[in-house]
């Protein structure tokens, strides 16, 4: 069975930081590309990131440089380490799983984790 949990949100102050994690079960990372989405109130679901094995990440413009992914592949988890967070970072955050080692054909959805960024 596929699963994925994110975890490690939490109420962070602008210019802070928090990271994400997404565990995964019943695949191994190392064949699928894993995203990071996030949805806000009101607004539609945005693509944070696209991580593929042995080619690298895509990082939205809006997090940019302030944003990385990294993966243990020992632990089958996939992280999100978010600095400088703004106010506009608040939303519901979400990791993953495509179907194969592209970013298209999201398939497996973790239950997501709630960040703000507030002061």
């Amino acid at each position: 069975q596929v699963q994925l949990v994110e975890s490690g949100g939490g109420l962070v102050q602008p210019g802070g930081s928090l990271r994400l994690s997404c565990e995964a079960s019943g695949f191994a990372l190392d064949s699928y590309a894993i995203g990071w989405f996030r949805q806000a109130p009101g607004k539609e679901r945005e693509r944070v990131s696209c991580s593929r094995y042995y080619v690298g990440t895509d990082y939205a413009d809006s997090v940019k440089d302030r944003f990385t992914v990294s993966r243990d592949n020992n632990k089958n988890a996939v992280y999100l380490q978010m600095n400088s967070l703004k106010a506009e970072d608040t939303a519901i955050y979400y990791c993953a799983r495509a179907g194969s080692n592209r970013c298209s054909g999201w398939r497996d959805w973790g239950q997501g984790t709630q960040v703000t960024v507030s002061s």
